[in-house]
């Protein structure tokens, strides 16, 4: 049964510097800030827009939070990558702009992904799967040290489906 639901709308991230972590985002992914967030006189936060992607990360300053939250070496969102060649595009980007990065790493023939921790260490994982591998069934992805991962078929959680 639908919900309604038609996207993410946008990922929101705790920030410790809003100029500095806006300019990030904003350069590394063509972002354009749409929406600034004032409260008792103070800029609290930021909205950013992909228009090539059709999402928004929101940021908001750490100190507003609630319980301060750190993500710090977490992948909070993987974002899909058009081909391999992509992820070889953006490694050159991050240079470019003087951002770390991971390598590619290739997870299997048509799977690869590229690491890039924001200012707070936060971590965006841009994703790329290529043809055949849309997912149709449940795969447990299992890694084992700095080995490519195995895939497994068997589930550990047990859901009950929905009536």
């Amino acid at each position: 049964m639908s919900i309604g639901m038609s996207k993410v709308l946008h990922v929101k991230l705790p920030v410790s510097d809003l100029q500095t972590s806006a300019q990030w985002y904003a350069d590394l992914m063509d972002l354009t800030l749409t929406h600034e967030f004032i409260e008792e006189g103070e800029l609290r936060g930021a909205a950013l827009k992909s228009d090539e992607g059709g999402f928004s990360f929101a940021l908001r300053l750490r100190e507003h939070c609630a319980a301060r939250p750190d993500l710090m070496g977490f992948d909070v969102v993987a974002l899909h990558m058009q081909s391999r060649d992509a992820l070889v595009r953006l490694r050159e980007r991050c240079a470019d702009l003087g951002v770390r990065c991971s390598d590619v790493q290739d997870r299997s023939d048509n799977e690869a992904v590229v690491d890039v921790p924001d200012p707070d260490g936060t971590v965006l994982r841009f994703y790329w799967v290529g043809p055949g591998q849309e997912q149709e069934t449940f795969r447990a992805i299992i890694f084992e040290g700095d080995a490519r991962p195995r895939i497994g078929t068997e589930s550990r959680l047990r859901l009950h489906a929905r009536a």
